[in-house]
């Protein structure tokens, strides 16, 4: 599988070529540079999201058989594992964002005009971009602290925290810069996803 074969989250446009946006972010201030860089990256860490649910699944499955028909100690699957899924929730949000993919409550949506709604969602991208770019700065703040003092998990095995802090900031990262190509497109025509 390459990057090629994941769905985009920019639909085919009129013209039968692939856009370089997700929901309709084709105006405002957001360069194109910028969007196909995010819609890139985002591709990449869908990809890699992917593979860190069947490795998970894998190591789980392992540590089952290990356990049960060798009877050996595996202390190690439990953190591989929630570091595996921790990259999976936060790697391919990005993604998700792009395809308006996230659970959203549309009754309100419903009363209101075509204008105000498009209004709507650029409050809630500006709302929500404002909201995972101060996530995304303390969770850069968590993987600085982890490897200047050397923080390790708890268990026997002791990994070190900047591992699944540094998953969590990329994944972050990607959201709030996806959230602000959306802003910057402004308040245009939107689609549900894309």
């Amino acid at each position: 599988m390459s990057l090629g074969d994941i769905p985009s989250p920019a639909r085919r446009d009129a013209d039968g070529t692939d856009g370089a946006h997700a929901t309709d972010t084709t105006g405002g201030v957001a360069p194109t540079w910028l969007r196909a860089l995010i819609r890139r990256a985002n591709a990449l860490m869908l990809l890699l999201s992917m593979f860190a649910i069947v490795a998970s699944c894998v190591v789980l499955t392992a540590s089952v058989f290990l356990r049960y028909f060798l009877h050996a100690a595996t202390d190690w699957q439990d953190e591989v594992a929630v570091f595996l899924l921790v990259f999976v929730t936060f790697g391919s949000s990005g993604w998700v964002q792009a395809q308006r993919g996230h659970i959203g409550i549309e009754a309100f949506g419903g009363f209101l005009s075509e204008r105000v709604n498009r209004l709507r969602w650029w409050l809630c991208d500006l709302i929500s971009a404002a909201f995972c770019g101060f996530f995304t700065w303390k969770s850069w703040t968590l993987v600085q602290d982890a490897w200047a003092e050397g923080m390790t998990t708890s268990s026997t095995w002791a990994p070190p925290l900047w591992l699944p802090y540094g998953l969590m900031a990329s994944g972050m990262s990607l959201l709030a810069l996806q959230l602000l190509v959306q802003v910057l497109a402004g308040p245009g025509p939107r689609e549900r996803s894309a």
